[in-house]
């Protein structure tokens, strides 16, 4: 502070100004990604992981705490047509702590993943607990087992008109971004009709989960 005091005045007030905007440079942005997106506190409110022996309600925790996955279809794009194409989307199974299970999502047809789907519905969708602060808080690598995930496989289907109001809210609340996005792109609603499930949370491989399984589970 000393070397600020014999400047100019322009000289002092940038001196003393340079802590303050490196401060803003280093500093982790705060955008609408994540936990922020359902007023989620992910250090404070994220629930513990249910016991690891419960195959099918940890699934049900990673679908409902993750707001975004990896979608792998099969690409209709030339040069790659037939091999597998993967893109991330987000999701949601409704409000935290009340999903239904069933991975929504909002789609356009502009999205390259969706013009693989209309020729193939199959696909096969990734969430892992890397998203949020569990794996970071016990010090777990994303592919490590402990650091959970789920491996959700079937059909991506539009919603009904019946559905469209389920799957609307619980988007929104997650997503409140998507409200604003342009109609113009032809949004529709979307759902994972799933028929195999695995899930990874610890070594010696993946557990398989049946969706009856996965559905009669009591989630809270």
């Amino acid at each position: 502070m000393a070397g600020c005091a014999r400047g100019s005045a322009r000289a002092v007030l940038a001196c003393l100004l340079a802590p303050v905007l490196v401060a803003l440079l280093v500093a982790p942005a705060r955008g609408r990604g994540g936990r922020e997106h359902a007023d989620w506190d992910a250090a404070k409110l994220l629930p513990p992981l249910p016991p690891r022996e419960k195959a099918a309600l940890v699934a049900r925790f990673v679908t409902n705490v993750c707001d975004w996955g990896a979608l792998a279809t099969i690409s209709t794009q030339e040069g790659v047509r037939g091999r597998p194409f993967a893109d991330v989307l987000s999701l949601s199974d409704g409000p935290p702590s009340k999903g239904s299970g069933v991975p929504y999502f909002y789609l356009s047809p502009l999205q390259q993943s969706v013009g693989n789907l209309k020729e193939n519905p199959y696909a096969t969708l990734t969430m892992s607990l890397a998203e949020t602060s569990f794996c970071k808080k016990y010090g777990f690598d994303p592919q490590s087992p402990l650091c959970a995930h789920t491996i959700l496989s079937g059909t991506v289907v539009k919603v009904s008109e019946t559905e469209v109001d389920i799957a609307k809210n619980s988007l929104f609340i997650r997503h409140p971004e998507m409200k604003s996005w342009p109609s113009s792109h032809n949004w529709f609603f979307a759902k994972l009709n799933i028929t195999n499930i695995w899930v990874l949370d610890y070594f010696g491989g993946p557990k398989i989960v049946t969706p009856e399984e996965y559905y009669n589970v009591t989630f809270q």
